[in-house]
């Protein structure tokens, strides 16, 4: 069968569930109905062979695993992009920026009235791009592109990207999946360590939601990629899922705090840490945005057993020391603070103090005094990490603020990622 007939094949299938993988400003996230669906009913054109060899194995990639997910549109924050207006950019590749929070595609391009222009074009984190299977290899510098989105309403060089094309390739969707859904394999990973501690070390990352259409139609539901095809299949409800997913925490103000939330622009790197590449709150960038953090258990020269984590979408850094007893005087307020860790039974209970006044999550601030406790339990069938926490600051929050999440070994391995926040308002 002809490439181009079984890609069109593929895309066809598709139609009926259609998926979206996107970014989330925090999570466990409200199983929520997308404002807009933009199906791929208007690229129904010829796909013809000649891909280009950086996109041909990814392309097969997804042929082969049914993963290519049909068009959709969301995401955790569109900022100053006129979505009601569609607009189409042609030009040359220039630069792809892999980064976080979000990626940007640079082309050198013409505008309908003769003038040069250097686009800078939105698209989703790099991290998340890389769990998607994505790499800068499908970028080659001088191709040309074909961009089709939606203009910035104050800079004419700016745009959020729906679709493109690569000289003349297939067109592929902001969203699109070049990975399979395996499982990672686990048989052969220790269950506990030398000392005996559990093995809690390796990449973790929590289990993106994608855009899924039910056989009723509608603009569909953010469900979890495991549970999407019976949902997309209408053999599970929206309640189903709900009924698996962790609950959002509660937040409870005290008047100083209520007067701070009033008062947060969300919108501003000034006030929102995450538009300048600064971290939130191990908390909130634990799951943010679907990151994959790295664990690391050792044992210093001098005895000590610690556990590094470092937290993948922007890769800050922290340090529990296990087995420590109490804290020490005198801590340096930072943004991780500082946290002891001793194992009940097979449960690592996490006590942390010693906080730089910040954001736990937009828009609740957080005062030196906030106290958090994190107990993480290892799921030994699944290999899934369960976190809770309770979060407490008697400045801003006048209950405990506390929930918990569930984190899978990523399929995709741990990698440093860039931040480089380049949309045109955030700059600052």
């Amino acid at each position: 069968m002809a490439l181009s007939v079984m890609i069109r094949s593929t895309l066809q299938k598709e139609e009926k569930s259609r998926t979206l993988h996107t970014g989330c400003d925090t999570y466990p996230v409200d199983l929520y109905t997308s404002q807009r669906l933009n199906t791929r009913s208007q690229h129904k054109q010829e796909i013809t062979m000649r891909i280009s060899n950086k996109l041909l194995s990814s392309a097969l990639a997804a042929i082969t695993l049914g993963c290519l997910a049909a068009t959709a549109s969301a995401h955790h924050g569109f900022g100053l992009f006129q979505l009601e207006i569609k607009k189409e950019w042609s030009g040359t590749l220039v630069k792809m920026n892999l980064v976080n929070p979000h990626s940007y595609m640079e082309i050198d391009a013409i505008d309908e009235n003769g003038l040069a222009l250097h686009m800078r074009c939105e698209m989703r984190a790099g991290t998340l791009l890389r769990r998607a299977g994505w790499s800068t290899d499908m970028f080659v510098v001088g191709a040309h592109v074909e961009i089709e989105g939606n203009p910035h309403r104050d800079d004419p060089e700016a745009c959020y990207i729906e679709n493109f094309k690569i000289d003349d390739s297939v067109m592929i969707n902001r969203n699109d999946q070049f990975l399979s859904n395996a499982p990672v394999d686990t048989s052969n990973r220790p269950l506990r360590l030398a000392d005996g501690q559990l093995n809690i070390s390796g990449d973790w990352a929590v289990e993106q939601l994608v855009l899924t259409v039910p056989p009723s139609g509608g603009r569909g539901s953010m469900i979890p990629k495991t549970m999407s095809p019976d949902f997309a299949a209408g053999t599970i409800t929206i309640d189903d899922v709900r009924a698996t997913q962790p609950p959002r925490a509660q937040t409870v103000y005290t008047q100083q705090g209520q007067t701070a939330a009033d008062a947060f622009d969300r919108r501003s790197p000034l006030d929102n840490p995450w538009f300048a590449c600064k971290p939130t709150s191990f908390i909130r960038d634990w799951t943010a945005d679907w990151p994959i953090n790295k664990f690391t258990q050792s044992t210093l020269a001098n005895g000590e057993k610690v556990i590094d984590i470092t937290y993948g979408l922007y890769n800050f850094e922290r340090r529990i020391h296990v087995g420590m007893t109490g804290h020490p005087d005198n801590i340096e307020p930072s943004y991780a603070g500082h946290s002891i860790g001793n194992w009940e039974g097979d449960t690592l209970v996490v006590d942390t103090i010693g906080f730089a006044e910040g954001v736990l999550s937009p828009p609740t601030r957080t005062s030196e005094q906030m106290h958090i406790v994190e107990r993480f339990t290892l799921d030994t069938e699944t290999i899934a990490l369960k976190r809770e926490y309770t979060v407490t600051d008697p400045v801003y929050l006048a209950a405990p603020y506390e929930s918990y999440d569930v984190m899978n070994l990523s399929d995709v391995p741990f990698q440093a990622q860039e931040c480089k926040e380049m949309t045109p308002e955030f700059q600052l």
